[in-house]
């Protein structure tokens, strides 16, 4: 007798085979194998890519931190730190009043995590925050 749970034995190679009889017998192996690397792919696989909302052709439209705070069309901005977990937000109205209506949002949003950071190191490639604009 052993000191380890039973779930944690494998089965032998006798009691994989017969798992491997039983589901055959009982018709629960699919008839084909999955396809490979080398395989050609199933039309239903192709038509649900086509059918993606993606596939129109067009490229994604520009993400809102390349946008200038004029075409902004959210009421609140917020840019979270992907290093230290901050999170800061401020309105549209006053990020405009404050920086300019011409002024990208990521600048915007850099410039208000780099006035509050609190994770200096002393050494300029590694200070200052990352962040993510949500």
């Amino acid at each position: 007798m052993t000191d380890r749970p039973s779930s944690w034995r494998m089965p032998t190679r006798k009691q994989i085979e017969k798992l491997a009889a039983t589901a055959t017998a009982r018709g629960n192996v699919p008839p084909t194998g999955t396809p490979g690397p080398g395989d050609e792919m199933p039309p239903e696989y192709w038509q649900a890519v086509l059918e993606h909302v993606a596939a129109d052709g067009g490229p994604p439209g520009p993400s809102i931190r390349t946008k200038r705070l004029s075409d902004v069309q959210r009421h609140l901005l917020r840019v979270a730190c992907r290093r230290c977990g901050r999170t800061v937000e401020i309105q549209t109205a006053d990020a405009v009043r404050l920086y300019g209506a011409e002024t990208e949002w990521k600048t915007v949003g850099q410039r208000l995590l780099d006035n509050t950071c609190q994770q200096r190191t002393g050494r300029h490639e590694e200070d200052g925050c990352w962040p993510a604009f949500e």
